[in-house]
């Protein structure tokens, strides 16, 4: 028994999936902190319109990364259930900013038209993200390839819907929804951020879904052996996913207060991917921790906001974004885990204390 006992691994439990994330954060805050002291200072400051707001670039991090972290969240699911990732968030939310803005342009904008926007838009991206479960589900067609179709087309099909036009939104209400709500001094996509975090947590919370995903993403076989309906959670995780994007869609409309169908969130699945990957989480599917790809957003939001306070030229920025994330990645591999484990491993067997001989018994 004692011989048994003093074999128990000191390794960290699964190498927290968490531990990537937040050594990046942490070492982007010391190299901004030793740089510029004063670079996650907050301050307050009165907008445009007179309301006292909170400044700063911890703020700016926090604000910039909201569709981020939002698509992250439903990226996250898409891949533990798929095993793949879906490449057309971009221009599905650029689908679902184009409805919101027809809906808002067909009237005047008051409140009930922009929550009648919202749903619509959140409904059309719903569908749109049926169509690219049905492609991988049903049709078992790899997640990368079926998005591929949508990655193509779907900006072409937000231009038809405004009819080759960049509309304007201007309102109030947009206004408020793209920054700050009068009265609040919090950035409103921050709430929004807030809010989309809740509901998932309420959901992994009082429902199995969570469990579900990560059953079908390991073992699709063994799923079904426990009656899991492997395609139908397939299927919602892309649903999922479209809402996530037409919440994105519309925070980016409402912060510009209109809509190009070329430029909204151009390029935000491959930083909704690495989130996602950064995150600790396995792109291959199964488990998955929601809060890693949160996490991974703001850290490569901070690297952005780091890059641009240092002057780089919007050019180089995604060039050096690419040395700092292989470097992440690379840490967070499979093969790096192990050795680390292995070192942790040899390195807890050296500082065991050394037991009294036998014959002391």
């Amino acid at each position: 028994m004692e011989k048994a006992k003093s074999k128990r691994s000191f390794v960290p439990a699964n190498y927290s999936q968490l531990l990537i994330p937040l050594i990046a954060i942490f070492l982007l805050v010391i190299f901004n902190l030793i740089r510029d002291p004063g670079f996650f200072s907050i301050g307050i400051a009165a907008n445009n319109n007179g309301y006292p707001v909170l400044q700063g670039n911890l703020v700016s991090i926090l604000n910039g990364a909201s569709e981020l972290v939002i698509l992250s969240m439903g990226m996250t699911l898409v891949t533990a259930a798929s095993g793949g990732q879906d490449i057309s968030v971009g221009a599905l939310a650029a689908i679902a900013g184009s409805v919101f803005v027809k809906v808002l342009k067909s009237g005047a904008i008051t409140g009930w038209s922009v929550i009648g926007g919202f749903i619509l838009c959140c409904i059309v991206a719903m569908i749109f993200g049926a169509f690219n479960g049905t492609l991988v589900a049903n049709f078992r067609i790899q997640p990368m390839i079926a998005t591929l179709i949508l990655f193509t087309c779907g900006r072409s099909v937000a231009y038809w819907i405004n009819g080759g036009a960049t509309p304007t939104v201007e309102s109030p209400i947009i206004t408020a929804i793209g920054s700050f709500i009068p009265g609040i001094p919090i950035p409103t996509p921050i709430l929004i951020v807030i809010v989309t975090g809740i509901i998932f947590a309420l959901i992994f919370r009082f429902t199995n879904l969570g469990l579900y995903v990560q059953t079908v993403g390991i073992n699709q076989g063994a799923a079904r052996l426990n009656g899991i309906n492997s395609v139908w959670i397939k299927l919602l995780a892309f649903i999922i996913l479209g809402a996530c994007c037409s919440i994105a869609g519309m925070i980016n409309v409402c912060r510009l207060s209109l809509i190009n169908h070329e430029t909204i969130l151009i390029n935000i699945e491959m930083d909704a991917i690495l989130a996602v990957a950064i995150g600790g989480n396995s792109l291959g599917g199964g488990k998955f921790r929601m809060v890693g790809s949160v996490l991974g957003a703001y850290a490569i939001q901070m690297l952005t906001i780091t890059l641009y306070a240092m002057k780089v030229p919007s050019t180089d920025v995604k060039a050096y974004k690419a040395i700092v994330i292989i470097i992440l990645v690379v840490l967070g591999s499979p093969v790096v885990k192990e050795a680390l484990s292995r070192f942790w491993n040899r390195l807890s067997r050296n500082r065991q204390p050394v037991r009294a001989g036998k014959g002391a018994e």
